[in-house]
C-alpha cells in the first residue's frame, strides 16, 4: 500500500508540476493575453473554492465519487489536449480538472493518515515532491515544441487515475472508516482576520505560479535555467518538511507572521532582480518557508483551532488556494497585461497585507485570553 500511495503522490504532483511550470508558457505561445490566462489558470482554484460548501452541505467524499471524479479528471485532461486553441472550451476543460484533481487529493489524503499514520505520512508525501522536480527537469529538455507539454500532461493524468484507482480498491470497504460528522464551527465573517490574512498570503503567489516562468524567461533568464529554479525551490521544500517538527512545537501565530514577512522579501527580491540569476536562486531557497513551513503552520492552527478539523482543512483548501488561488490568478494577469514591470513588487505588498492580518487577528486572540483570565 505505501507503494502504491507513493507513486500516487509521485504522478499526482508530476501532473500539478507541468500544470503549473509549463501551461502557462503554452498557453501564451498560443497566443492568448494575459488576462486571458489569468482567467484560464484561475478556473480550477475557483472549483476548489467552491467544493468545501457543497461537503458543509452535507455531501459525502465517498467511494462512489471518488471515481467518478477519476473519470472527470481523465475525461478533462483528453479535453484539455483538444481544445487548447478554443478559450471557452478550454475554460471547461479547466473548470472539470479543477472538480477531478480537487476530489481525488482529499480524499487519497485521507487514506494516507489512515493507514500509515502522520509518523510515516511525510515520507510518503514527500514522493510528490520529487516527481514536480523530476517532470521539470525532463519536459524542459523536450519544451523546443511547447505543446509536448500537452502530451506529457494527457498521459500522467491517465496514469494518475489508474493509480488512485487500485489505491482505492486495495484498501477495500473494512479499511475505510467513518468520518462522524461535528458540528460546524467555523465562521469566516466572524474569523474574518485569520482567513483574511490567509487568503491574500495565497493570492501574493498568483504571480509566482502562474507568470514566474514567462517573465523569468521574458528577462534573458533561459528555459533550463528557469526550470532549475523551481526545482531549486522544491529541494529547500523537501529540506523543511524533514527539519520543521520542532518548529511547529512554537507558537503557530508567530510562525505564520514570521513565514508571510519573509514572503513578502521573496516577491520584493525577485521584482528588484528579476534577471539576475543568482539573487532569483536564494529567493527560491526562501520556499522552504514561504510554502512549506507557513502551510503547515497554518494547517497545524487551524486543526488545534477549530473542532470540526476535517472540515477547517477542506477550507483551508477551499479557501485559501481556491479562492485566494483564483483572485491572485486574475490579478497577476491583469497586472501582467498593464503593469509588467510591477507584477513582483504587487505581490510583496499583498504578503504584507496577510502579515497585517495575522498580526491584527493575534492580537485580538491575546486580548481575548487577557480578558477572559
Amino acid at each position: 500500500m505505501q507503494i502504491l500511495l507513493s507513486l500516487f503522490y509521485y504522478f499526482y504532483f508530476s501532473v500539478v508540476g507541468i500544470y503549473i511550470i509549463f501551461i502557462p508558457k503554452v498557453l501564451s505561445e498560443v497566443g492568448y493575453s494575459g488576462v486571458a490566462i489569468g482567467v484560464l489558470l484561475g478556473a480550477s482554484p475557483l472549483v476548489r473554492f467552491i467544493l468545501p460548501f457543497l461537503f458543509m452541505r452535507g455531501l459525502q467524499l465517498d467511494s462512489r465519487i471518488f471515481n467518478y471524479a477519476l473519470v472527470i479528471m481523465s475525461i478533462s485532461a483528453l479535453l484539455f489536449y483538444l481544445s487548447i486553441e478554443h478559450f471557452y472550451l478550454l475554460l471547461l476543460s479547466n473548470i472539470f480538472l479543477g472538480v477531478g484533481l480537487g476530489l481525488v487529493l482529499p480524499y487519497i489524503e485521507f487514506i494516507a493518515l489512515d493507514v500509515v499514520g502522520r509518523e510515516r505520512y511525510g515520507k510518503i508525501r514527500l514522493f510528490g515532491s520529487i516527481g514536480f522536480i523530476v517532470i521539470a527537469l525532463i519536459l524542459a529538455k523536450f519544451m523546443g515544441e511547447s505543446r509536448n507539454a500537452l502530451y506529457y500532461l494527457l498521459a500522467l493524468t491517465q496514469v494518475t487515475a489508474v493509480i488512485a484507482f487500485f489505491v482505492v480498491k486495495k484498501i477495500g470497504k473494512e479499511e475505510q472508516r467513518d468520518v462522524k460528522s461535528l458540528q460546524n464551527d467555523i465562521e469566516l465573517l466572524k474569523d474574518y482576520k485569520l482567513w483574511g490574512g490567509l487568503i491574500l498570503m495565497q493570492m501574493s503567489f498568483g504571480s509566482f505560479y502562474n507568470f514566474f516562468t514567462i517573465v523569468a524567461t521574458e528577462n534573458g533568464v533561459s528555459l533550463d535555467m528557469t526550470v532549475y529554479l523551481w526545482s531549486f525551490g522544491v529541494l529547500f521544500e523537501i529540506g523543511m518538511f524533514f527539519m520543521q517538527a520542532k518548529l511547529l512545537r512554537k507558537n503557530l501565530l508567530k510562525l505564520l507572521e514570521f513565514t508571510i514577512l519573509l514572503t513578502a522579501f521573496r516577491w520584493f527580491l525577485v521584482y528588484a532582480f528579476i534577471s539576475h540569476v543568482e539573487v532569483l536562486f536564494f529567493a527560491q531557497s526562501l520556499h522552504a518557508l514561504s510554502f512549506a513551513l507557513f502551510h503547515s503552520a497554518a494547517i497545524s492552527y487551524l486543526h488545534s483551532y477549530y473542532k470540526n478539523k476535517t472540515l477547517a482543512q477542506q477550507f483551508f483548501s477551499g479557501i485559501t488556494y481556491g479562492l485566494g488561488g483564483l483572485s491572485g490568478a486574475l490579478i497577476a494577469g491583469y497586472i501582467y497585461e498593464y503593469f509588467r514591470e510591477y507584477l513582483f513588487l504587487s505581490s510583496s505588498f499583498m504578503a504584507l497585507g496577510a502579515f497585517i492580518f495575522i498580526v491584527l487577528w493575534e492580537r485580538e486572540k491575546r486580548l481575548g485570553i487577557a480578558q477572559v483570565a
